[in-house]
């Protein structure tokens, strides 16, 4: 027998297609070639393939050696192949069986000693295999990360002698079980408690909001007004993950530069760019295309702290996902989609010095400079921002008094924003901030009173029909988390003035 045939899994964007590589023998030259459109790390495999065959007591083939990687129109890059490749040469020249490799697939780097070594992206061709009927074996690292995959049938090896004999049903691998389990308490101890906050009650109040209809929101205010603070805390009164969205999430992860954490199973990611960040990093990229901040933060959080200071074209990049809930990156060679289903938390100060209509008078902005410092953030984006608010600082006097009364805790928000979000899931399958325009016809209506006071609003602030449309939204959410079948007057009001930028007069 001089062909073989064994199947491993390629990545493109968050997919993993299916990758036949196929080992040929014949007469000639000894050599080794791959064809397949193979990047240079996977050329490179010969040379670690060669040795690690060797190192593992297997005797490397003195033929010629052809292994085309199919389809063949398809890239492969990394070192993801060197063990399917490896198996492929030794079923071959017939040094293991060959009637077992179509049970499964493959996806390790070797190590010249014939280690296998982790690799990235690893929870999409689970995932993958597993609705292929197949078998997936995996370097012990990234075995946890397979595992994920409920229904998937993962092995996990350290060795290329340990894949050889469990294929030669000598000594069997232990089928891999999901052993992680949700981090979510550990997360909220780690990233702070609402009830540290103290008064800033319009904001929690705007927080909850925020979370219960995943809305997105600005925050505006002078330095240490506890911005950052509420922001961070977001994460912790959103509803838990669910499988699913986990799921997703840690497969983004998975195919990112710094790979999946285990640390992070089941909970919600909290992304804080810098204002120096470019719309690369944010929206995803490279020639080789990689997923961005807003794909990282998959059912998660963004927080852009010092709004204003992003350059304005890298913002407007954000316009289109914070819509469609996707990004697509295009390049010449190749085009990849990216999930990016993130919750926008913006944060800026009220002015260039940061004091613009603070107590103490410090601020010397002129007009002008305060008009230039909010036209940095276009009215298109600005548009697209649920809600807007102001987080005004606290006199140390109130702080002293405060300090003393107790604060609600994330644990018992989160049980409201829980309760609203499967309310808004069981009405309308999804949160109220992806209503469509036939959903807000139908679950926001008004009554005559409360549609000519939003209208009076509307035209009284040259509002755009898609404000009219996120101030519906929002006040469905209030109504949620109140437990109102209609929406009111008080609740249409408490929507309006939760867009301060709008009615704002420098």
């Amino acid at each position: 027998m001089s062909l073989a045939t064994v199947y491993s899994r390629a990545q493109t964007g968050i997919n993993a297609p299916l990758v036949s590589v196929e080992v040929h023998l014949s007469n000639g030259l000894p050599g080794l070639s791959i064809v397949g459109l193979p990047e240079t790390e996977v050329k490179e495999s010969r040379d670690r393939v060669r040795a690690a065959i060797i190192n593992s007591q297997f005797e490397f083939p003195a033929r010629r050696i052809t292994i085309s990687l199919a389809p063949a129109d398809l890239p492969k890059e990394g070192g993801r192949f060197d063990l399917a490749i490896a198996l492929g040469i030794l079923a071959a020249s017939e040094q293991i069986p060959n009637d077992t490799l179509v049970q499964y697939e493959f996806i390790g780097e070797l190590a010249l000693s014939g280690e296998l070594r982790s690799v990235r992206g690893v929870l999409p061709a689970a995932i993958q295999s597993s609705h292929a009927d197949r078998s997936i074996i995996v370097p012990s690292a990234n075995a946890d990360e397979a595992a994920l995959v409920s229904d998937a049938k993962v092995y996990s090896a350290d060795h290329l002698l340990d894949v050889c004999s469990h294929l030669g049903k000598q000594t069997f691998l232990q089928e891999h079980k999901q052993n992680l389990h949700n981090n979510n308490n550990q997360k909220l101890n780690s990233i702070g408690n609402l009830n540290e906050i103290t008064a800033q009650h319009h904001a929690k109040r705007a927080l909850e909001i925020a979370a219960a209809g995943n809305h997105s929101l600005l925050m505006i205010g002078p330095p240490g007004s506890g911005k950052t603070m509420l922001a961070s805390r977001l994460p912790g009164i959103l509803p838990p993950m669910t499988e699913k969205e986990a799921l997703q999430s840690a497969a983004i992860q998975s195919i990112s530069l710094n790979g999946f954490n285990k640390s992070s199973w089941k909970v919600r990611p909290f992304r804080a760019p810098h204002h120096t960040a470019s719309g690369v990093a944010l929206v995803g990229g490279g020639s080789q295309p990689r997923p961005g901040e807003i794909s990282l933060a998959y059912e998660g959080v963004v927080f852009l702290d010092e709004l204003p200071e992003f350059e304005r074209r890298v913002l407007e990049v954000l316009r289109e996902p914070i819509e469609s809930g996707k990004i697509v990156i295009s390049r010449a060679a190749r085009q990849a989609e990216f999930p990016a289903k993130f919750q926008l938390v913006a944060a800026m100060n009220p002015c260039p010095c940061g004091y613009h209509g603070h107590s103490n008078g410090r601020c010397r902005c002129t007009p002008d400079q305060v008009l230039r410092y909010r036209n940095k953030i276009s009215g298109p984006l600005l548009d697209r921002i649920d809600m807007h608010i102001d987080v005004p600082a606290l006199p140390v006097t109130d702080l002293n008094k405060i300090n003393n009364s107790k604060e609600e805790s994330s644990e018992t928000v989160q049980q409201r924003v829980t309760r609203a979000r499967e309310t808004q899931l069981q009405r309308n399958q999804c949160s109220n901030s992806q209503l469509t325009n036939t959903d807000i016809k139908e679950y926001c209506q008004l009554s005559k009173p409360d549609a000519a006071l939003l209208e009076a609003a509307i035209e009284k602030l040259g509002l755009s029909a898609r404000t009219y449309q996120r101030i519906l939204k929002v006040a469905r959410t209030i109504a949620d988390l109140e437990n109102e079948q209609k929406i009111n007057t008080k609740i249409i009001s408490e929507a309006i003035s939760y867009r301060r930028l709008d009615r704002a007069a420098i």
